[in-house]
């Protein structure tokens, strides 16, 4: 199993509306097209960040994690997800528009915790 961890630096002053976007649009969508794992957006309590400064957009403030089987599924996947006129039709009411998304980062991992039964 591959996770990808999606970090958006999403534009604070929309976050809120951002948050019932992706509520209402975007995790319904998606989680019919890939396995989402989970959807977080950060609260209002400041962060705890050690070691090396950061950049001046600090923390991401959006984070969601995909299970993928590997990055071959990946790979053909996520551009099937994210293409065509329904999910750009639902990418054109992101608040702001796109140039919203002030960083995007996506990784991918392997979990060291196996599921049980697994």
């Amino acid at each position: 199993m591959l996770y990808e961890i999606r970090n958006y630096h999403f534009r604070p002053d929309l976050l809120g509306a951002y948050e019932a976007w992706a509520s209402g649009l975007a995790i319904p969508y998606l989680s019919k097209h890939v396995d989402v794992a989970g959807f977080w957006i950060n609260t209002d309590d400041a962060p705890e960040v050690s070691g090396q400064p950061q950049d001046g957009l600090g923390v991401a403030n959006v984070t969601w994690i995909i299970r993928w089987r590997d990055l071959a599924d990946r790979a053909e996947g996520w551009p099937r997800a994210t293409s065509g006129a329904e999910w750009e039709a639902i990418l054109a009411q992101v608040p702001g528009g796109v140039s919203s998304y002030l960083r995007i980062e996506a990784k991918f991992a392997r979990s060291l915790i196996q599921p049980p039964g697994a």
